[in-house]
Parts: structure tokens; sequence; C-alpha cells
């Protein structure tokens, strides 16, 4: 994967000058991001399925299901999702300390 990534960014910069250190910043600020957009997903993905779960089982109020929803996808993220969770905590936490360096 990594030789095929290298030789794309091999033929990009042959043909557009600049492309290549833009295009590894850009492959950098999505590793940056990448642990925040998973865990977003997923929880709006649990988010979801307990609304369809809870619809499913009767509760046809509106407001009821949307809240009822909110808490079990509340408690369902804790409990499944603690690896995403910290994943995102250390990648913020780096993020930090490596902007706190360069402030100073």
């Amino acid at each position: 994967m990594f030789l095929y990534k290298r030789a794309l960014l091999g033929r990009l910069a042959a043909v557009v000058p600049g492309a290549k250190e833009s295009a590894l910043r850009v492959c950098r600020n999505l590793k940056l991001v990448h642990p925040v957009l998973v865990y977003t997903a997923s929880r709006i993905a649990l988010f979801v399925v307990a609304l369809g779960v809870l619809y499913l089982l009767g509760l046809r109020d509106p407001m009821f299901l949307v809240v009822a929803a909110f808490a079990v996808s509340g408690l369902a993220s804790y409990v499944l999702l603690s690896k995403q969770r910290d994943a995102v905590s250390a990648r913020i936490g780096k993020k930090s300390a490596s902007l706190g360096k360069s402030g100073d």
C-alpha cells in the first residue's frame, strides 16, 4: 500500500509542481482527524440504530423516541466505543502538546 501511494505521489509531482508536498500535508492532516471522524460516525450510527430499534419496539411519540434514543445511544457509546474515545483523546492530547511546543 505504501509503495502504491509513493508511486502515485511521484506521478503527481511530475505533472503538477508542488503537488507532492501538498498531498503529503493533506495526508498528515487526515491522520490527525481520522479518530475523530470514526468516533463521530460511530456515535451517529449508534443513535440511528437505537432510534430504529425503539421505534420497532413501539415507541411512536417523536419527542420521547428521540430522547430515549439519545439516552440509549449515549449509554451504548460509553460501553462500546471506549477504544475510539481513547484514540480521540490521545490524538487531541498529542496535537495540543505539539501546538504548545510550537507556541513557546
